[in-house]
Formats: structure tokens, C-alpha cells, sequence
């Protein structure tokens, strides 16, 4: 569902929290995915720095790091939305995202299927699609 009006009627009609979940993969990709996209990104990494060092394309380095990121954010999203799901970890516990009121108190209303939307919320419009350019 990429379409704002969506979202909104989605909110209020279903009671569905769009707005937590817009927020949070929206985060994810400023920080753990765009954020390799900082000019000081590479520098932190010493694998990177050495790399830079010897020659390496900067743009090249950072679209793998940030595939990198995105494949980890991917998996780790995948594995919060089975969480519920006894059959897919083989025990008798799960965990589950849910939305928060402004002091923190969970109102209940989960945040599933969060990997579906992952592409949909690239800030740049454009799904990812440099990521795999």
C-alpha cells in the first residue's frame, strides 16, 4: 500500500496502525540503509577505508553497503513479522511489534507484514531500485 489516502483510510477504517509503521520503516531506511550514503560512512569501516585506499570506486562501495544493509534490515524485519509463528521458529514463544501511545504504553494494534512494505518506503521514491544498479 503505497498510496497516502490508503493509509489514512486503512488507519481509520481497519484500525490499522499506518502511521507506526510508516514511521518505522521509514527510519530504517535513513539510518541503518541511507545512512551509508554520509560521506563519512565508508571512513568508519576499516575494511572500507583500506579499500578506498587501494583504489576502489567510493559510489561502488557505498551501494554495496547499502544492499548490504538493506538485505539485513530485510531478514530482520521477516523474522519480527513471523515472530508469532510457532511452526517457523520450532517453539513455544514469539515476539511481536506493536504500536506505542505517546508515554510508551503498547495500544495493542500490531505491526505485521512490515517486510512487504520495506521497498515502498525508500525516501527517494524510486524502491530501491539504485540498489541493485
Amino acid at each position: 500500500m503505497t498510496d497516502p489516502q490508503d493509509r489514512v483510510r486503512s488507519e481509520i477504517d481497519e484500525n490499522q496502525p499506518q502511521l507506526a509503521r510508516f514511521l518505522l520503516l521509514r527510519s530504517l531506511w535513513r539510518g541503518a540503509i541511507d545512512g551509508w550514503a554520509d560521506p563519512e560512512a565508508l571512513e568508519q569501516v576499516a575494511a572500507a577505508r583500506r579499500l578506498l585506499d587501494a583504489g576502489a570506486d567510493r559510489r561502488d562501495l557505498e551501494l554495496l553497503a547499502r544492499a548490504v544493509a538493506y538485505e539485513a534490515v530485510f531478514v530482520t524485519v521477516d523474522e519480527l513479522d513471523c515472530g508469532a509463528d510457532v511452526n517457523v521458529s520450532g517453539v513455544d514463544v514469539g515476539w511481536a511489534v506493536v504500536e506505542s501511545g505517546e508515554n510508551g504504553t503498547p495500544t495493542g494494534r500490531r505491526l505485521s507484514g512490515l517486510h512487504e512494505d520495506l521497498l515502498t518506503m525508500d525516501p527517494s521514491g524510486r524502491d530501491g531500485a539504485d540498489l541493485w544498479r
